[in-house]
Formats: structure tokens, C-alpha cells, sequence
């Protein structure tokens, strides 16, 4: 019997990020939908390969193996295939282990309209006008970018970054910057320093991730033995005096976070380096994403005036 969705944190997928569907992709485009709906049939069997986001996923879903009681997570496969051709993915799916039960098949209409009957914090794809569409429509999605990471598999945690203005929070404060400049946006944060600034577009991601530092808390207290799982980093180009927001916000919001990284424009790939996410959210691909695309799963979030650019 499946946990009631209400209670987790869910994150949704396309099939095209779990694993890699270039091939069947390329049968598509070239000679329409039967002929790719033959291809999959014939491999319904054949065992895809992992795509970009699978390393997270499977990190991911690790943290329902800690708290095996409370089944905190889920992965819902969010997809443009109809369910016969889908049948690969979840012969896929199943031989991994990965532990998904649920998923919607729309046959190639957008999935992104279901985000919130699934309960979903997070639609990750690589379709650029889905993940624009679902932010327009007030949906948290990212897009996928191709990247050079390796998923080093004796790594047992699991790492999520995040950018700060436009991803967490809104992007009020991006607009005085980009809109005014640097002086008069230090200006605004001074003034604003004990406000903390509207959610914003993966801000229910960010608070739920919260909360299950909070259960990990828990076990930490019951067994000084634990080794925590997930750790959470903010890494923005703010500096001083604007970090006092930030952490006026995260105080706001009740939520602690294991490193923050207030950077005044130095090159986020220097930190992420080290850092090595398994996963890192921006809205500016460029420097920022460029920058992280060698070491993480790179997720551009294209909103706002950062969308606008």
C-alpha cells in the first residue's frame, strides 16, 4: 500500500532525464510517432541506460531506506509517452530498483498541468518549453542541462545546492540589481536586512528539504553514531551587506542549512568543486550554470527577470 502522497516530498521526473532515450528520441524525429512506438515495443525488454538525473534520483529515493517508516519521499515519472511505450521505462525503472509507483503518461501533450495533483516540489526535464510553461503557470520546474559529472557510487550522501534570488526566493531584489545597479541594490538590502524575502519558485523544495534535515536531526540526537545523508548548501553571488537577507529569510523560514556561500561574483564553479553537489539549481546559466556543468547535475531555473535576459 503506497504512502498518501500529501505527506511527502515529491519530485517528478521526464523519462528523457532518468534515463537515456536519444536512440528511441532520434527514431521519433525522423520517421513520426509508429515507427517509434514499433522501436520501444521491440525493446520493451532492453534495459535503458541511466540518464543525467538518475544519480540524484537514486540518492534520493535512498532517504526512504532511513526512514523507512515514515516513506518521507517519492519519485513520480512525469512523461510524454503513452504507457504502451512507456512500458520500457518501467521495465527499466524496476530492474534498478528505483522504487517509483506512480506516473503520468500523456502522449506527447505537456505533463507539466498534473505538478500539483501529484503533490509535486520539483518537475525536472530537459523539454525547455515544458520547464518555462510550469514556471509561467506558477509550477516549481527546472531544466536539465547536459553535464561532464561523474556519480562516484561510493559517495553514500547526498548533496543539493541551491542559488539563492530567483530559485529559493523570489527575484524582487534580482530586478533592483539589474534594473538599478549594484549600489542601489546594496542600498535596498541594507534597508530591507530584517525582511525576509517571498518564496520563491523552489521554495516549497527548499522548506521540505528542511524538514527532513529536521528528521536527521533526530536521529542525531537518539544515535551520536548517525552519519547524516542529506546536506544542503546555498551557493549566490550576494556578499556583504546583502548576506544579512539571506539569513534574516532562512531564520524567517525556520530552516537551517549545512553551508552557505556568499561569493560577491566569484566564479561558482571554484566552490562546486569542492563542494561537488549531486545536484545544483541556478537561474542564470550563464556565468553560473556554465560554470557548475563539470562538477553537478546542473539545473537552470528560468524565471523571472532572469528568464527575461
Amino acid at each position: 500500500m503506497a504512502y498518501p502522497i500529501e505527506e511527502k516530498l515529491v519530485i517528478a521526473v521526464a523519462s528523457s532525464t532518468l534515463f537515456k532515450l536519444d536512440e528511441a528520441d532520434a527514431i521519433f524525429r525522423k520517421d513520426g510517432v509508429r515507427a517509434y512506438r514499433k522501436y520501444q515495443r521491440e525493446r520493451e525488454k532492453d534495459i535503458l541506460q541511466p540518464g543525467l538525473a538518475f544519480p540524484f534520483v537514486r540518492r534520493f529515493l535512498e532517504l526512504n531506506a532511513i526512514f523507512s517508516k515514515r516513506q518521507p519521499v517519492e519519485v513520480v515519472l512525469l512523461s510524454r509517452n503513452d504507457s504502451d511505450t512507456g512500458l520500457r521505462v518501467f521495465t527499466s525503472i524496476e530492474h534498478y530498483g528505483l522504487g517509483i509507483v506512480r506516473a503520468a503518461f500523456t502522449r506527447g501533450n505537456s505533463p507539466f498541468r498534473y505538478i500539483p495533483a501529484y503533490n509535486v516540489s520539483l518537475f525536472l526535464s530537459a523539454n525547455e518549453s515544458d520547464v518555462i510553461e510550469a514556471l509561467k503557470n506558477g509550477y516549481p520546474a527546472g531544466r536539465v542541462l547536459p553535464n561532464a559529472a561523474s556519480d562516484d557510487e561510493s559517495d553514500t550522501g547526498l548533496r543539493v545546492a541551491f542559488d539563492f534570488d530567483g530559485v529559493i526566493a523570489d527575484d524582487s531584489a534580482e530586478k533592483v540589481f539589474q534594473k538599478e545597479g549594484m549600489e542601489a541594490f546594496h542600498e535596498s538590502e541594507t534597508e530591507k536586512s530584517d525582511t525576509a524575502i517571498a518564496s520563491g519558485p523552489l521554495g516549497d523544495l527548499f522548506r521540505k528539504l528542511g524538514n527532513l534535515r529536521q528528521l536527521e536531526d533526530e536521529l542525531e540526537d537518539s544515535d551520536p553514531n548517525y552519519k547524516r545523508f542529506l546536506k544542503t548548501a546555498i551557493v549566490t553571488a550576494r556578499s556583504a551587506p546583502a548576506h544579512r537577507r539571506v539569513i534574516t529569510t532562512l531564520r524567517n523560514w525556520n530552516i537551517t542549512v549545512d553551508e552557505t556561500h556568499f561569493l560577491g561574483g566569484m566564479d561558482k564553479g571554484r566552490i562546486l568543486k569542492t563542494l561537488r553537489p549531486h545536484i545544483f539549481f541556478d537561474d542564470q546559466l550563464h556565468p553560473h550554470l556554465n560554470a557548475a556543468q563539470e562538477f553537478t547535475l546542473s539545473v537552470h531555473i528560468p524565471f523571472g527577470i532572469a528568464a527575461e535576459k
